[in-house]
């Protein structure tokens, strides 16, 4: 069986930070086409950007998929490409945001052979673009699910 290359578009926004927040997620696979979103009620626009590639990659159903995830958020992107996550998970995320996040993306992110590509927030990828409209439509539904690891400084 050939090895599933997927391509996925993530993005994830706050009306304040903290405040009502969303993720939306394109995922592409050959001729299929997935969008997902969620919202919540307080969280952090960096939460819900992480949040949207640790779901996208939990709705993969074939393990050790090849994927390449589009993020313009730099803080996912370097954190995992540049290694940062690798240490943060030695020191035991001592003095980092979000280890709720971290831990669980972790977990599936082993799951996969995952490459992150870094793209400029607005401007003009239709994809990212989708992801945004996605992610703030979601900010805005009226029952928000709680962001239970959501930690007010």
């Amino acid at each position: 069986m050939a090895v599933p290359k997927i391509t996925i578009y993530t993005d994830g926004a706050a009306r304040g930070n903290p405040g009502p927040g969303g993720y939306g997620i394109v995922l592409i696979s050959g001729q299929h086409r997935k969008e997902l979103s969620q919202g919540y009620k307080r969280t952090t626009n960096n939460r819900m950007e992480l949040l949207a590639v640790i779901t996208a990659l939990e709705a993969l159903k074939v393990a050790r998929s090849d994927v390449t995830i589009y993020t313009d958020s730099k803080y996912v992107a370097d954190a995992v490409e540049k290694g940062w996550v690798f240490n943060w998970v030695k020191k035991r995320f001592k003095g980092k945001k979000n280890p709720d996040l971290w831990m669980r993306f972790l977990e599936i992110y082993k799951k996969h052979r995952v490459k992150f590509i870094w793209v400029k927030g607005h401007a003009n990828n239709p994809l990212n673009e989708r992801c945004d409209e996605l992610a703030v439509e979601a900010s805005m539904e009226p029952n928000l699910l709680e962001d239970k690891g959501y930690q007010p400084e």
